[in-house]
């Protein structure tokens, strides 16, 4: 068991742990020595400033009004996590989210040993690492920060806001559950209380918020991850078909490696090319990827999906003449 693995274990033992855990009990567990048991409980303590509390007589466990609270901070467990990190937090400074960075400022110094430790360095180059924008659209920056308030302190929020596919002006009430950032973009998603159902929200569609007292209504998690992550894309709902899109031979290369969906199937064929398939709910932002790909992709199933690209490439031609 290499240090993160333990670091890890050795979290979940000291949060389930109702009563203080001796040494010896976590030597047992974490297939360790009395020294590096007492080096990771340091830390665990020092680093990534878990609760800790106790001594090697009495034995180890979390602060009780801190266990709840306190969580490992999980980016730090792989390279692809640690970009992340660096990613989101240019992120935050480029989209002007000063809420969320506030929140996030405790943070930065653990963060930053975190790096730094793994990386084997004096001091982590976090210039080094850049985000760069691609067809994000501007929002508001006061209701940017409205939205991430009413997020992060669990309050409704009332807003205005102008949907794009009608451009039709509505008022909202909402508990937030969760603000997603998605190609660039940001996203509310939210319980809405006048239609009573999970929505999605554009951030930059919307305008006048205003957090108010009432507390937000909270969702499993489980829920949400069913209705706003069970379907292709940002687009929430329960999947109401499978795309099967082939590509040539060529951009097999490119596709077999990307990811579109958690749940997608994918097949080289013996010619070479590339057979995809992943569930969609709505046919609009899956045939803008597909289109995208020209005339090295083609929707084989279903039938409606194939007519609706078919309908867009003809009228795409109508726009250069004959």
């Amino acid at each position: 068991m290499d240090k993160i693995e333990r670091i890890t274990a050795l979290h979940r033992i000291l949060k389930a742990a109702r009563y203080p855990v001796t040494v010896k009990r976590l030597q047992e567990e974490l297939g360790c020595s009395r020294a590096t048991a007492y080096r990771d409980l340091a830390y665990l303590r020092d680093a990534l400033m878990a609760p800790i509390e106790g001594d090697g007589e009495a034995g180890f466990r979390y602060a009780a009004d801190e266990t709840d609270r306190f969580e490992l901070p999980g980016l730090w467990l792989s390279s692809e996590e640690l970009y992340s990190l660096l990613a989101a937090q240019q992120l935050l400074m480029r989209t002007g989210g000063g809420v969320l960075a506030g929140a996030l400022a405790p943070l930065q110094n653990r963060i930053e040993s975190l790096l730094t430790a793994h990386a084997g360095v004096d001091h982590w180059p976090v210039e080094r690492v850049r985000v760069i924008p691609h067809r994000g659209r501007r929002l508001d920056e006061a209701s940017f920060r409205s939205v991430a308030s009413a997020v992060l302190e669990r309050r409704q929020i009332n807003f205005e806001y102008r949907a794009r596919s009608t451009d039709e002006r509505t008022r909202r009430t909402v508990s937030p559950q969760r603000i997603t950032h998605y190609r660039d973009n940001w996203y509310l998603d939210a319980w809405d209380h006048e239609r009573d159902g999970l929505r999605s929200f554009a951030v930059d569609r919307i305008s006048n918020a205003r957090v108010i007292e009432e507390p937000a209504r909270d969702l499993p998690d489980s829920e949400l991850n069913q209705h706003l992550a069970s379907s292709y894309g940002i687009f929430s709902g329960e999947p109401k078909g499978w795309a099967t899109i082939v590509f040539s031979a060529k951009t097999a290369r490119w596709v077999a490696d990307e990811q579109w969906h958690s749940r997608q199937e994918g097949r080289f064929l013996p010619d070479g090319r590339y057979e995809l398939k992943v569930p969609y709910s709505a046919s609009r932002e899956l045939l803008m990827d597909i289109l995208h790909y020209g005339a090295d992709a083609e929707i084989t199933a279903p039938a409606v999906l194939r007519e609706q690209a078919k309908s867009l490439l003809e009228l795409a031609l109508s726009n250069y003449g004959r």
